[in-house]
């Protein structure tokens, strides 16, 4: 069996309290990024979600968020849905449409009250196509 002074040997060269020094704040940084937001959120409190709808079903509407994830977005007849200063209808929401989602956050889903429509994109005058003569 090992003695106690051959286990400590391999660990001789760190200096007694040095580990705990670095190491601890270091750790208490990492697992405070590592707690995700959602976890901060507190059920039935305003909460933000911008992205991009995916999907519309009904009073449901699927969005990717800008980090890339999916929030599930209930509407109903209180939600206000606005492009710009203009007011708009739930059924106006389409897939593609960028969006700024605001309302609580109950059992998963954001319960939107606000819904900012992103300008509808700028047309540009389609490019003429090169021709090639022979």
């Amino acid at each position: 069996m090992m003695e106690a002074r051959d286990r400590a040997a391999p660990l001789a060269h760190f200096k007694e309290g040095t580990m705990t020094g670095k190491w601890i704040p270091a750790l208490v940084l990492i697992a405070a990024l590592a707690i995700p937001v959602v976890s901060w959120a507190h059920e039935g409190h305003s909460e933000k979600v911008m992205g991009t709808v995916s999907s519309v079903d009904g009073n449901r509407v699927m969005v990717k968020t800008t980090a890339g994830k999916m929030a599930m977005v209930m509407l109903d007849a209180k939600t206000k849905i606005t492009r710009g200063k203009t007011v708009l209808k739930a059924a106006d929401v389409k897939v593609g449409d960028r969006v700024v989602v605001q309302g609580p956050l109950e059992k998963d889903m954001l319960m939107a009250t606000s819904v900012q429509l992103g300008t509808a994109p700028s047309t540009r005058a389609a490019r003429p196509e090169a021709t090639h003569s022979r």
